[in-house]
C-alpha cells in the first residue's frame, strides 16, 4: 500500500499506517489465499468493510474478498484449502469459508466471504435484488453502498484501490455514495437504512445530499423484505451510538415505513412534563439502559427500552386539571409491540420477552415508594420470571426525572425492592414459586380426577403461596379442604 503524498492530511497517513499493520497481521492467510487464486489465473482483493476496518485499526477475523472468478471456480480453489466451505450465499455470488491459522503466535479462526465482481439492482416490483456478474474491480466498487466501503487492496501485491475517494471520506468521518445517492438507493433501498446503521456504528456523519435522497426516497424502503429490514435494524440498535441512527431514520421519514410507532412519539408530551416529548424521553431511556448493560449489547433490553412507551399516543387523555394521562399505556404498548415485532419477523421467543417487558415496565410505580409487602415482591418476581434482571434495568432506565430529589427517592425505592427480592430469594426460592401442593396431591386430597376444577384449585393454592409465603403440608391440606368446602 503506497504512503500518503505530502499534500495528504496527517489523518490519512496514519490511517494507511494502521492499515499496513492490520494487513500484515492477516497476511499469512490473505496472501496464501491470493496466491492460490493467482495460480488459477484469477485476481483477489480484500474489499469493503475489511479495508475500512483495517484503516480504522479494527480489523477482526471476518474478512471480505472480491474476485473475477465465478462462484464455481471459487469453490474449486478454496475446497482443498479451507477447513469448511458453505454455499448459503452462492446465488448472490458469495462463497463462505472458515480457515484456522496461527497468526502472531496465536490461533485464529477466520470467517471469510469471497464474492464475484457483481452489480445488483432492484426491480420496482420485486423484493429481491437482481444479480449480475462484472468483469472488473472498478465496476464492482462503484456498486458498493458508500465510498468508505468502496476501497480494495489487491493481493498479494498490496495495491490500494480507491477510485471514489473513500480514504478522504474515512478521514473526514463522513458517509457518501460512490455515485449519486438516488441511483444507489434505487438499486438497493436498504442502503438508506445502512446509512443510519453505519452512522450509529462508526459515529460518522451522513453527507447532506445522502440525507436529502433518503428523505425523498423513504417510501422506497417498503419494497425491501421484512427480514432484511429487521437485520439492519438489529445492527443499528446493537451499535455503539444507536440514538444517532434512530434519529436519522425518524428525521428522514424512513422510520414511518419500518417502525412508525417511534416517530409517533414525537408529538406526545409525557405525563410528568420532564421532556419536550415522549420520543426524546424514549431515546434517553435507551441510552440509560445501554449504560446498565453488563455483558455486552442486549437486543432484548434495547428493543424493550425503545418500545416501552409506544402505547402512549393511543391512550393519551386530557384531564380536567390540565394534566395529560396515559392510563394502561403499558398494556396497549405490549400489544402494539407484539404486532410490530411479529411483522418484522422476529422470533416468537423474542417477541414474547420484549412484549412482556413493555407490559411490566410500570409495575414498580404501581407499588409506590413505600415498603413492599412480601406478597407484592413475590408477585413481581413471579410475573417477571427469567426477565427479572432486564426488568430491573428497564425500570431504572425509565426514571428520567430532572428533579434530583425525586430521582434519588426513586433510586432508593428500587434499591429497597431489590434488597427485598434478595432477602426473600434466600428464604423461598422465588424464581420457581409453586403452590405447596402439586396437581397430583390436589387430586388425591379432593378425590377428583383431572379437569377444570383441579386447575382452579391449583390457582387458588398458588394465590395463597404468593400472598402468605410457604405453608407446612398440613396447613396447605387444610387450606385446600376449606376452599373445597366453599366450592361445594
Amino acid at each position: 500500500m503506497p504512503n500518503a503524498n505530502e499534500d495528504t492530511p496527517t489523518a490519512l497517513s496514519q490511517a494507511q499506517q494502521r492499515a499496513v499493520s492490520e494487513l500484515l497481521r492477516v497476511a499469512p492467510v490473505a496472501d496464501d489465499l491470493a496466491r492460490r487464486f493467482q495460480q488459477a489465473g484469477f485476481s483477489l482483493a480484500l474489499v469493503g468493510g475489511s479495508v475500512r476496518d483495517a484503516l480504522l485499526g479494527r480489523l477482526g477475523n471476518d474478512l471480505d474478498f472480491t474476485t473475477d472468478a465465478r462462484p464455481e471456480d471459487v469453490l474449486k480453489i478454496v475446497r482443498p484449502w479451507a477447513d469448511a466451505v458453505w454455499e448459503v450465499g452462492i446465488a448472490f455470488g458469495t462463497v463462505g469459508v472458515q480457515k484456522s491459522a496461527r497468526v502472531s503466535d496465536a490461533d485464529w479462526d477466520f470467517q471469510i466471504e469471497i464474492t464475484t465482481y457483481r452489480s445488483e439492482a432492484y426491480d420496482r416490483t420485486s423484493r429481491k435484488p437482481e444479480v449480475s456478474y462484472g468483469d472488473s474491480i472498478e465496476e464492482d466498487l462503484v456498486r458498493r453502498d458508500f465510498t468508505v466501503n468502496a476501497m480494495a487492496v489487491a493481493l498479494p501485491e498490496k495495491e490500494f484501490i480507491d477510485p471514489h475517494g473513500g480514504l478522504v471520506d474515512l478521514a473526514a468521518r463522513v458517509l457518501r455514495t460512490p455515485g449519486t445517492p438516488e441511483s444507489s438507493f434505487s438499486d438497493d433501498p436498504l442502503r438508506m437504512m445502512r446509512a443510519a446503521r453505519f452512522a450509529a456504528q462508526l459515529d460518522f456523519e451522513v453527507a447532506p445530499e445522502v440525507v436529502t435522497a433518503m428523505s425523498e426516497m423513504a417510501e422506497r424502503i417498503e419494497i425491501v423484505s421484512a427480514e432484511r429490514v429487521r437485520d439492519e435494524l438489529n445492527k443499528l440498535i446493537l451499535s455503539a451510538h444507536p440514538r444517532k441512527g434512530l434519529a436519522l431514520l425518524v428525521d428522514s421519514g424512513i422510520a414511518e415505513c419500518v417502525l412508525p410507532e417511534l416517530p409517533a412519539l414525537r408529538l406526545e408530551s409525557d405525563e410528568h412534563h420532564r421532556h419536550k416529548d415522549v420520543y426524546e424521553h424514549t431515546l434517553i431511556v435507551l441510552e440509560q439502559a445501554i449504560a446498565l448493560e453488563e455483558d455486552g449489547p442486549d437486543l432484548t433490553l434495547r428493543l424493550a427500552a425503545l418500545l416501552h412507551d409506544i402505547g402512549k399516543p393511543r391512550t393519551r387523555r386530557f384531564e380536567k386539571d390540565g394534566r395529560v394521562s396515559f392510563h394502561h399505556h403499558e398494556v396497549v404498548g405490549a400489544k402494539m409491540t407484539k404486532k410490530r415485532l411479529t411483522a418484522l419477523k422476529y422470533s416468537n421467543e423474542l417477541v414474547k420477552d420484549i412484549s412482556r417487558l413493555v407490559e411490566l415496565h410500570l409495575r414498580f410505580h404501581g407499588y409506590g415508594t413505600g415498603e413492599w409487602t412480601d406478597s407484592a415482591v413475590r408477585r413481581y418476581v413471579r410475573d417477571a420470571g427469567p426477565l427479572l434482571s432486564r426488568l430491573h434495568k428497564l425500570t431504572r432506565s425509565d426514571c428520567t426525572t430532572r428533579n434530583k430529589r425525586k430521582a434519588a427517592a426513586l433510586s432508593r425505592a428500587y434499591d429497597g425492592l431489590e434488597e427485598r427480592i434478595a432477602e426473600l430469594q434466600e428464604q423461598e426460592e422465588l424464581d420457581a414459586i409453586r403452590p405447596d401442593l402439586d396437581g397430583n396431591e390436589i387430586m388425591e386430597i379432593l378425590g377428583v380426577g383431572p379437569g377444570p376444577v383441579i386447575g382452579k384449585a391449583y390457582k387458588h393454592m398458588l394465590e395463597l403461596r404468593l400472598e402468605h409465603g410457604p405453608m407446612e403440608h398440613d396447613q396447605a391440606v387444610a387450606a385446600l379442604k376449606d376452599w373445597w368446602s366453599e366450592q361445594s
